[in-house]
């Protein structure tokens, strides 16, 4: 089943910059061959939803092994059987919609 997923992985006890962390944690997703894209607060990745979570598991592993005690991760999942949507084509419904000034 494809999936697209909006993932926050949150170290906790390691202080306030986060950024190795999480860019470990991209490092993953790439390496995955997911199609992620980095936002300000978490990672939109799409994906075959066996793929997507096994690679958020192996982000938890490689922010462990970093030395972070716990983490704290949301997941927002979405998935559709009408037809496959890509992230893409989400956002672009929605700026087709403010470009016309429609509804």
């Amino acid at each position: 089943m494809k999936v697209i997923v909006d993932l926050c992985v949150v170290p906790i006890g390691v202080g306030v910059n986060l950024a190795p962390y999480i860019a470990a944690c991209e490092r993953v997703l790439h390496k995955a061959g997911l199609h992620v894209q980095l936002h300000p607060n978490g990672t939109a990745i799409e994906g075959d939803w066996g793929s997507v979570f096994e690679a958020i598991r192996e982000c938890h592993e490689v922010v462990h092994a970093m030395g972070t005690p716990r983490i704290y991760t949301t997941v927002k999942i979405n998935t559709r059987t009408d037809r496959d949507q890509t992230m893409a084509e989400k956002v672009e419904s929605v700026e087709a919609l403010l470009a016309s000034g429609g509804d």
